[in-house]
């Protein structure tokens, strides 16, 4: 990804973070939020890839559950030393 790619991925997701907050302030259950954004995120993954015709065959799917995988994996990574470090503050 190039920065200008990078930024606005940051701004998307924290766009699609907002919104997720402002329905769980509205009383949404978090893990209602979180399975909507899931089969948004699928349907436009779909979309991207196959059209509004079109849908994915099963190794597309393999690729989009795979690109799902790896983007949790980081995610979690990031979590764990954010948390190292503010222990590491902490002592």
């Amino acid at each position: 990804m190039t920065a200008t790619d990078q930024e606005q991925h940051h701004q998307c997701m924290q766009r699609f973070i907002d919104l997720a907050n402002t329905m769980k302030n509205e009383g949404v259950p978090t893990r209602v939020i979180s399975a909507g954004l899931m089969t948004a995120s699928g349907v436009y993954a779909t979309y991207t890839v196959a059209g509004n015709s079109g849908g994915l065959n099963p190794s597309g799917v393999d690729k989009v559950a795979e690109a799902y995988k790896e983007n949790l994996q980081r995610i979690q990574e990031a979590k764990r030393e954010e948390a190292q470090a503010a222990q590491q503050q902490g002592n």
